[in-house]
């Protein structure tokens, strides 16, 4: 026993854990609840009690596990009053007794050939089973107008699982009625879902989607780039300048919650302009929730527009994280060359095309568009490289 508190000690710590213990209402539903099988773990004495010559251990204390095998029912009431409601708390311990008491055979030291009905021929019974469990119940609170009545605290050496709110004429207890207590000590994780370090898993967000923080996972190490910007047709032969590159950070996210969900939004290269008049447009920004993000790279006229950049809006920076890094700028575009488009940090890198190409991925800006070496010749820009985001715990 000793030895397997201590084992459970090292798990759980020291702590009071509840696992299971899942309350539902009866079905048919009634005013009753039903708490399933579960266990509870807490600290407690080695022996509360001496035991025939064995003395009591007050002194040790040890983490013990009760364990319920069976379902445990409980009636609820309603409130005598119209417009009343009650708030019912069901609490948990540990409980330890020892019973099933029977006369055990013995014999006489002195006379091995003489046998006692038990300890020192007295026939008193002895108790020869012990009973580890999780001991429930239920407390009351006081009535109150629907919406002011309040939930009482545990009494002590018990902790707090579920609240239940029953309201004047209820009839019945529906899964609306039942909330877990914010401070309930239940396990959050088992030891299959726990991760065995930094880096066992990855999630890569090429779009924008939701990320659900895993079973046993508090913190995520989050990679952001913004969209790279695209770049313009040229126009009456003039070449267009290149897009900016989109911005980039890291960071690592601290305090996150298993099964909480974080919204990942992914920024889209910017689009191309057309001969038809459609204009270029700038990158997005990607974001991992509040947590941090990374601008899209912004817009690069012809090459007649003054410097510097010819015209660039600023390259996408890096937001929020423990790294931030600046896009490159798209550059100007030479005689009948398209400008070269921006590098993204870590990665898209910068690009160049007579005709204009698409940005690299992820984060890299178009190349402008060039002209043809005779004539007014235009041609189409380019789309920026899409952004990306990149989880891993």
């Amino acid at each position: 026993m000793i030895g397997l508190g201590y084992l459970v000690q090292a798990v759980l710590g020291t702590n009071t854990v509840a696992d299971g213990l899942i309350c539902q209402p009866t079905s048919p539903a009634s005013l009753s609840i039903v708490i399933g099988p579960g266990s509870i773990t807490q600290m407690g004495p080695v022996d509360a009690s001496s035991y025939g010559s064995l003395l009591a251990d007050t002194a040790g204390i040890v983490m013990k596990m009760g364990v319920n095998t069976v379902p445990a029912t409980f009636v609820l009431s309603a409130p005598p009053g119209v417009g009343q409601s009650i708030n019912y708390l069901v609490e948990a311990s540990f409980q330890e007794a020892d019973g099933n008491p029977v006369v055990l055979p013995y014999y006489n030291a002195a006379n091995p050939a003489q046998s006692f009905s038990g300890p020192a021929n007295s026939s008193a019974p002895q108790n020869t089973l012990r009973s580890q469990r999780v001991q429930l119940q239920v407390k009351a609170g006081l009535p109150g107008n629907t919406g002011s009545q309040t939930t009482p605290g545990a009494d002590s050496g018990w902790v707090g699982l579920y609240q239940i709110g029953v309201a004047y004429g209820q009839s019945e207890i529906t899964a609306a009625n039942i909330a877990i207590v914010p401070t309930a000590p239940f396990l959050s994780w088992t030891l299959p879902s726990l991760r065995p370090g930094f880096g066992s898993g990855v999630q890569t967000f090429s779009s924008t989607g939701t990320f659900s923080v895993p079973l046993g996972v508090t913190q995520a190490e989050v990679e952001v780039w913004g969209g790279g910007s695209g770049s313009f047709a040229s126009i009456a032969g003039l070449p267009s300048g290149g897009g900016s590159g989109g911005g980039y950070a890291r960071k690592l996210v601290t305090g996150l919650v298993p099964g909480q969900t974080v919204v990942v939004t992914v920024g889209s290269g910017g689009p191309a302009g057309t001969t038809g008049g459609v204009a270029a447009g700038p990158g997005g920004t990607s974001s991992f929730g509040q947590y941090v993000s990374a601008t899209g790279g912004g817009l690069n006229y012809l090459a007649t527009v003054s410097a510097p950049g010819n015209g660039a809006t600023p390259p996408g920076v890096g937001v929020g994280g423990n790294v931030n890094f600046t896009g490159s700028a798209g550059q100007a575009g030479v005689f009948n060359q398209g400008g070269l488009g921006g590098a993204a940090p870590m990665g898209g890198a910068q690009n160049s095309g007579t005709f204009g190409n698409n940005g690299s991925f992820p984060g890299g800006g178009a190349a402008g568009a060039g002209t043809a070496t005779t004539g007014p010749a235009t041609f189409n820009g380019a789309n920026g490289g899409g952004g990306l985001v990149v989880v891993r715990w």
